[in-house]
């Protein structure tokens, strides 16, 4: 059960234009954020860095990032941000067969080496303690310029801020978040946690 109920998402008018950007990006208002809207400067902050993080003028492809994400919140735990990553990830155009083979990226021919080695610099990335090393930077530089490596580091650290908030919380999980979660990460281990009890 969450620690703090979400608030409708009518409690706060001013905020409308920020809720209607998340719900393009998941196709509902999140929890988290009807949660945080008791001090809508920080809603307000934080779809501002989302509009920067994830701008579609950027090199990296939306829906990648949304994998980015994933992986950043897997190494987190926070199996609210999981699901809600690859509900993103595909409204932003990753194939359903690639978001199905996301527990094996390391093998399955849906992956480019490319991915691969940003997918784990995301679990990286991602970590306590940071696992970020010399090794991995050198296999980015590789597959990515210094402004695709800036905005793959930048998913990554957009979702730091939402794994400690919705861990934090015990945020609920949505309905559709909650299914593919089932449907897709239940395979790996993934149970929703105190997101869906």
């Amino acid at each position: 059960m969450a620690h703090l109920a979400p608030l409708p998402k009518e409690t706060t008018p001013e905020l409308k234009e920020d809720f209607a950007l998340f719900e393009s990006i998941l196709g509902f208002v999140p929890n988290s954020l009807l949660t945080m809207q008791r001090r809508p400067a920080m809603v307000k902050g934080f779809g501002a860095l989302t509009r920067a993080v994830m701008d579609p003028d950027g090199e990296v492809d939306l829906g990648f990032k949304r994998l980015i994400a994933h992986f950043a919140s897997r190494a987190a735990g926070c199996q609210y941000c999981e699901a809600h990553s690859l509900i993103a990830a595909q409204i932003h155009g990753i194939a359903e067969e690639k978001v199905e083979a996301v527990w094996e990226y390391q093998s399955s021919p849906l992956y480019t080496e490319a991915e691969r080695v940003a997918l784990d610099y995301a679990l990286a990335a991602g970590s306590v303690p940071n696992a970020v090393d010399e090794p991995l930077m050198n296999r980015m530089k590789q597959h990515w310029n210094e402004n695709q490596i800036i905005e793959i580091l930048g998913a990554v650290c957009l979702y730091g801020f939402l794994n400690r908030w919705n861990d934090s919380m015990a945020t609920e999980l949505e309905d559709a978040p909650k299914a593919l979660g089932n449907k897709v990460l239940a395979s790996g281990g993934w149970t929703g946690g105190k997101h869906t009890e």
